[in-house]
């Protein structure tokens, strides 16, 4: 069966079933453990004091069974205690049960009848009139048709879910043969509109995603034209006339290559893996001095924080920060590492003017220039970002002081 709604559909229908016949079942088997045993015993009694005794003569007895069925307008026989007919009155009468205690329900061809025991051994088995003939076909009816209200009642509601499941099936299909843009429409609180919420998510993350590695490749393709033309031209100058400051030129290319290269391949890195590889305990204020000591006119103060986390990805961090601010400041550039209750603050200040205010949030775009700024346009404050984050942290640029890149990561408890 290919559709869920049938097999939710008819499991519910197999469950109302089994729920009949059981009942059926019951009723069929399980009289003799019902009360109604002590209402046969009852009427039993009743019955052997308005019948003449056993002792008395045969016609005597026939005589009371007529009378009695005329008055209730029933079928109804006497048996001695070995089941032979004493009298009777009306259609012929199933005999009495010698195979269980008490009195009951008995079935012969003539239908369903009552075998009633009485004190002194013998059995009266009486049919009830018409109208009450089928009491358990009444019954079973009766489930019949509660089971019935419950299936049409259920079929609206289990294809109301599927059909929820199937529009979600729907948006995956879409979502999977290139359509970025699928979502589906989340109805109610259940787990389905859960599962339809986090798929949302996920396609929203997904084109989030590729829209930033498409544009990542976008800008990587035009970035990385510039110094592969510098470099072809250095090669032409260079056999040209040989001088060897075009070969020093073409080295600087070919350095400035070698890094967006690089930080391309660490930024798609970064974007498929959500967590860290590898960690460890690194103290951020040394890992901080020892990439001060590469810059001139940088100083470094604060205090001792430890962090856990990739120290590759860490000195990266601190030294995309400091190459921005040579490139992008004014000296001098001063380096401060401090903390903040559970957090631990890496500052990198230069003199310069700073970021302007529409600018602090863009600067973080891939490949975005500054202005009219032409000069290390590339994955440096992005990555800053990416690395921070993977770190429980952020990167911002300092409301109060816009010439500040502020970087917070989560810091080991003292």
């Amino acid at each position: 069966m290919r559709h869920l709604y049938k097999k939710i559909y008819l499991t519910i229908i197999a469950s109302l079933v089994m729920v009949v016949l059981v009942s059926g079942a019951v009723w069929r088997f399980g009289a003799q453990y019902s009360p109604a045993n002590q209402a046969f015993e009852i009427v039993g009694e009743v019955a052997a004091a308005v019948l003449p005794p056993a002792s008395a003569p045969q016609a005597a007895q026939e005589r009371a069974i007529r009378r009695i069925a005329r008055r209730l307008g029933t079928d109804i026989a006497l048996y001695d205690a070995t089941s032979t007919l004493i009298a009777a009155a009306g259609q012929p009468l199933p005999l009495p049960p010698h195979n269980r205690p008490g009195g009951g329900w008995v079935y012969g061809a003539g239908g369903l009848a009552w075998s009633i025991p009485l004190p002194d051994g013998r059995w009266i088995v009486a049919r009830a009139a018409p109208q009450h003939q089928r009491p358990v076909l009444r019954f079973v009816l009766y489930i019949g048709l509660i089971a019935l209200a419950v299936a049409l009642c259920a079929y609206p509601v289990v294809r109301g879910l599927t059909r929820r499941l199937e529009r979600l099936q729907t948006g995956v299909e879409t979502l999977g043969a290139g359509d970025l843009t699928a979502r589906v429409t989340v109805k109610g609180r259940d787990e389905v509109a859960r599962l339809a919420d986090s798929f949302n998510r996920a396609a929203g993350r997904i084109e989030e995603l590729v829209g930033a590695h498409r544009l990542l490749l976008a800008n990587a393709s035009h970035e990385l034209r510039t110094p592969l033309s510098r470099i072809r031209l250095g090669l032409e100058l260079l056999q040209h006339d040989g001088d060897p400051k075009y070969k020093s030129e073409i080295e600087r290319n070919i350095a400035e290559l070698e890094t967006l290269i690089d930080e391309i391949l660490l930024a798609s890195r970064l974007d498929a893996t959500p967590t860290l590889q590898a960690t460890e305990d690194v103290d951020l204020l040394a890992l901080a001095a020892e990439e001060c000591a590469r810059y001139d006119e940088c100083t470094l103060d604060g205090e001792a924080v430890s962090v856990i986390g990739d120290a590759r990805l860490l000195r990266r961090m601190v030294r995309n920060l400091l190459e921005n601010a040579k490139r992008h400041g004014t000296p001098p550039v001063r380096v401060t590492v401090g903390r903040a209750g559970a957090r631990a603050l890496l500052d990198v200040t230069d003199g310069g003017r700073g970021v302007p205010e529409g600018e602090r949030e863009r600067v973080f775009t891939p490949f975005h220039r500054l202005g009219n700024d032409s000069t290390g346009a590339g994955l440096g404050l992005s990555l800053v970002r990416q690395i921070a984050r993977l770190h429980g942290g952020d990167a911002v640029v300092a409301p109060r002081v816009p010439s500040r890149f502020r970087v917070t990561l989560a810091a080991v408890k003292d």
